[in-house]
């Protein structure tokens, strides 16, 4: 009976669970166990794991975060981590290591498949949507819905007190999140790591949106773009508009997925189990235009996912 181990790594994301509770059934439905290792990449330094059969992921599906715990673990970042990561998967005879999580997941993951046999297959599961080789990753539809109906509500308070809210989403980096919520939310402007911004251009639109007769109006922020506190109050000098700052922060992971992001989270976990069964190469699981894919681990890890500047181009048209 072929083994194979689950592991989730990095920052959560909706859905998770529901990927979990995938490749157990679907790996069982091939005569196949599974291992759940703990807390990322550690349960599999520390050997910690838990055995997963389809009754023990049963009533799951719906649920945000992660059943395995997730953590960051320094100690995967050194060859010595690595190393021992390594021989508990030989040890526990291990054919196919199944690794839902993002960017950095997929980062080690690529360093642990040089030291093991084991064949390493990932799963695209963050609400940052920056995962080179899918057009959409597992949880990035519920973080924008999160955000969405946050903002919503932002939005009727804008209105009333005659107000420009900025708000902050999640994104250190990349600006996957904060273009489509701001672009769906109807936000006069979208800030985004990817594009320099200018304080002046800023300031001449909400004079401009004001001469317009726009009382209020929303800037959708992505965390990466700089000191969101300091801006807000530069609008507020250079304009004369009250300007209020709402970070969002933390909510945005959690929550029950929607049907969208348990949707993926079935037919990644589908794909995944395939590849491990027939014994394919490292590979990451995606979505390439409508269709359920794969593409090499190492291509995804080392090429950067472009931004859609088109959304930020069709956010401005709407927001005249």
């Amino acid at each position: 009976m072929r083994k194979i181990g689950v592991v989730t790594s990095g920052g959560d994301a909706p859905g998770m669970n529901a990927a979990i509770r995938a490749v157990v059934r679907i790996a069982y439905s091939k005569k196949s166990q599974v291992l759940g290792f703990m807390k990322g990449w550690e349960g599999l330094i520390t050997n910690t794991f838990t055995p997963l059969t389809p009754r023990s992921v049963g009533g799951i599906l719906q649920l945000g975060g992660t059943i395995l715990r997730t953590s960051r673990c320094p100690e995967f970042r050194k060859k010595e981590g690595i190393k021992k990561a390594a021989e508990n998967l030989a040890a526990n005879d291990i054919d196919g290591l199944v690794a839902i999580g993002g960017n950095g997941s997929f980062n080690g993951a690529l360093e642990l498949s040089k030291e093991t046999d084991t064949l390493i297959v990932g799963i695209p599961a963050t609400i940052d949507n920056d995962i080179f080789g899918t057009d959409e990753t597992i949880g990035f539809d519920t973080a924008v819905n999160t955000a969405v109906t946050e903002i919503d509500k932002i939005r009727d308070t804008a209105i009333s007190h005659e107000r420009v809210f900025i708000v902050e989403v999640m994104g250190r980096k990349r600006g996957f999140l904060a273009s489509t919520v701001g672009l769906t939310v109807g936000a006069e402007i979208i800030l985004v790591p990817e594009v320099k911004y200018s304080k002046a251009n800023i300031f001449k639109t909400q004079r401009e949106n004001s001469a317009k007769g726009k009382k209020s109006g929303i800037i959708v922020a992505a965390e990466g773009i700089g000191d969101t506190h300091k801006l807000a109050r530069e609008i507020e000098e250079n304009t004369g508009a009250e300007v209020r700052l709402s970070i969002l922060g933390y909510a945005q992971r959690g929550g029950n997925p929607t049907a969208r992001s348990r949707l993926l989270a079935s037919l990644f976990a589908n794909k995944a189990v395939e590849l491990v069964s027939e014994k394919h190469e490292n590979k990451l699981v995606g979505l390439q235009k409508g269709e359920i894919t794969s593409i090499e681990l190492e291509k995804s890890c080392k090429t950067e996912k472009p931004l859609d500047l088109n959304l930020l181009k069709l956010a401005n048209i709407l927001a005249t």
